[in-house]
This record gives C-alpha cells, sequence and structure tokens, in this order.
C-alpha cells in the first residue's frame, strides 16, 4: 500500500504520546508498505524539534525516516498551491490538512493520521491500527 504518513504520526512517537507504541509498531512495518513523507511534515517536525532544542533527535528522525526507511519525500509545487487553497474551502480544512490532501491526491496516497479531520475528506484517512489489522 502506498501511504503518506501525516505529520502527527512521527511527533506520536518522538513526543511520547498516548499513541505512540501504535504509532512506532506502524512505522516498523516500512517493508510492507511504501511510505511517503511531504516536505511539510519535515519541517514541522523539524521547526517543533528545534524549538526544544532537540536536534540530534530531528538528525536521527532524518537517518531512521529517509535513509534507513527508505522514505520518499513529496511536495506541492508552486503552481499547484491554488488547489491547496481549494481543498482548504471545500472540507473546511486548516493549510497543514488541505497540504497533506493535495499530495495524497496527487500521487494517489492514502493519508495515514490520527487527525480525524480527514474524515470530512472524501479520501478519508486511515489510522496505524487500521493499517495493522490483517
Amino acid at each position: 500500500m502506498r501511504l503518506l504518513i501525516d505529520t502527527n504520526i512521527f511527533l506520536e512517537v518522538i513526543l511520547e504520546q498516548a499513541r505512540a507504541e501504535e504509532a512506532q509498531t506502524f512505522l516498523g512495518r516500512n517493508e510492507e508498505h511504501e511510505f511517503f513523507l511531504s516536505d511539510f511534515s519535515l519541517h514541522s517536525v523539524g521547526i517543533l524539534l528545534f524549538r526544544r532544542k532537540r536536534h540530534q533527535v530531528f538528525r536521527q528522525f532524518l537517518t531512521d525516516m529517509m535513509a534507513q526507511a527508505g522514505m520518499e519525500l513529496l511536495s506541492v509545487p508552486v503552481s499547484d498551491m491554488d488547489a491547496v487553497a481549494l481543498v482548504a474551502e471545500r472540507f473546511d480544512l486548516d493549510f497543514d490538512d488541505a497540504y497533506q490532501y493535495t499530495v495524497a491526491e496527487r500521487r494517489n496516497l492514502t493519508v495515514v493520521s490520527f487527525d480525524s479531520d480527514f474524515d470530512r475528506t472524501d479520501r478519508g484517512r486511515r489510522t496505524p491500527a487500521q493499517i495493522l489489522q490483517p
């Protein structure tokens, strides 16, 4: 399965939040699926970690996700930014969710997220637990 991993999946693990184990188990299944990451998510993780002076954790994230897991980085070109605004209006999404949706739509990816805002879209979303189910 081709999966766009939303920012909150990574942050759940990095910040050791309530669903960290579920997210970690899911991320460990990178050989079973094709994982994709938006540049927006990468930058969001970087911003949060740099604010907390956790530069080494960011470096480890890059090594784990990009180098070892082979996750592909995707972006929305400036020429397609109007689509982000249209998606935001159509589904009442914030910029970050509209950006993720647009990446997923353009590449025909399934969004994996804990964010229920994606449930308002025609693509929906799957949680890590749903992906892990046989």
